[in-house]
């Protein structure tokens, strides 16, 4: 079912529906905008220059709790959105309608309904492809960058498409994650059985510093659920409170989980109508922080040793001891450090030239 477009007279209304949160407490506002043909939920804070700062699976606006009054604070207008197909912001039905094109554009909406002409943007997990393709796709609206956990590779030559590379990736009688994420329905059927302790798993088990017979795996059997290849500690990782999980869990369970799963299900598409994006590389000014014990660290170990050659202004490459998938909720306070002297760095050399 599609929602219909918000009148701006009902904005203000709409945002006190939104179920209070913990991270209100620090002068978080909230409220929603129509982009790209959909209605967003929006998570916003300060005045002054556009930091867009764009989840991943399976994370909500809340993703960014810790880092958003931070930067604010630093003299930013902070903007978190729900993304499409999460949280209070539009899920559209279609699996095709959750393409890095959609998500990019979705973004570039966000900018221009807000009234600038120019954002820096960051992404974490699926949010950093978003960010790394909203800079090389509009460059002249997104000025700088910054991704969390998932580094920025320029296509090569003889490059597969991604779903080949998957099955390539793995043994014979085993399964890659985003493989058992493909087909609609089978990966629903077992994360949607109960959230609450389908995020405590995912949040548990992609943490850092934990036995590694808790890590979530990214390769299991065929027949096997991805849950049955981990055990259950029945913890929650030490940076994550109850009322944490509540917020996560609760947005789930009224949501279910397919909007997150579609983002996994159009990556051939993208790679099959992209081939202009051969050897691009990302110009602007960049920031990448990851964690040494992050499962993406383990795969895209390559890709983070040569980000170099696909940024060429990459302005920083910092790997957190210890840290594991959840980089901005496991290490708010060195993640903090960083984004603000990368703003300090990025308004000296890549000024805005509007609003």
């Amino acid at each position: 079912m599609r929602f219909r477009p918000v009148p701006l007279a009902c904005v203000a209304m709409l945002a006190v529906m939104i179920p209070a949160a913990p991270a209100q407490k620090s002068g978080i506002k909230h409220r929603f905008v129509t982009v790209n043909g959909i209605k967003m939920h929006i998570a916003e804070q300060g005045e002054g220059p556009l930091v867009v700062l764009v989840h991943g699976f399976p994370e909500l606006w809340y993703s960014w709790r810790h880092i958003i009054p931070a930067i604010a604070a630093a003299g930013y207008h902070v903007v978190a959105p729900d993304m499409r197909g999460y949280g209070q912001t539009e899920a559209p039905p279609r699996v095709e309608d959750y393409t890095q094109l959609q998500f990019v554009g979705d973004i570039v909406g966000l900018v221009k309904v807000l009234g600038y002409e120019q954002a820096v943007i960051a992404g974490h997990d699926w949010g950093s492809p978003v960010a790394s393709n909203a800079a090389i796709l509009r460059p002249d609206m997104f000025r700088a960058v910054m991704l969390l956990s998932v580094p920025y590779g320029a296509r090569g030559e003889g490059a597969v498409k991604p779903t080949d590379g998957m099955k390539a990736r793995v043994p014979a009688g085993m399964q890659f994650y985003q493989t058992y994420f493909q087909e609609p329905g089978v990966a629903e059927k077992e994360l949607d059985a109960d959230p609450k302790q389908t995020m405590r798993r995912f949040l548990y088990s992609g943490s850092g510093s934990i036995p590694k017979e808790h890590k979530l795996p990214f390769v299991f059997g065929s027949n096997q659920k991805m849950f049955d290849a981990v055990k259950d500690p029945g913890l929650l990782p030490k940076w994550l409170t109850p009322e944490d999980l509540d917020s996560y869990a609760g947005e789930f369970r009224r949501t279910g989980f397919r909007g997150g799963l579609n983002w996994y299900r159009n990556q051939d598409f993208f790679w099959q109508n992209t081939p202009f994006l051969l050897g691009r590389k990302m110009l602007q000014p960049t920031l990448f922080v990851g964690g040494t014990d992050d499962l993406v660290y383990e795969f895209a170990r390559a890709g983070v040793d040569n980000l170099e050659k696909s940024v060429p202004n990459l302005w920083r490459k910092v790997l957190l001891p210890g840290v594991g998938h959840w980089t901005e909720q496991e290490a708010p306070e060195e993640v903090k450090k960083n984004f603000l002297e990368f703003l300090q760095y990025v308004e000296k050399a890549a000024p805005r030239t509007g609003k």
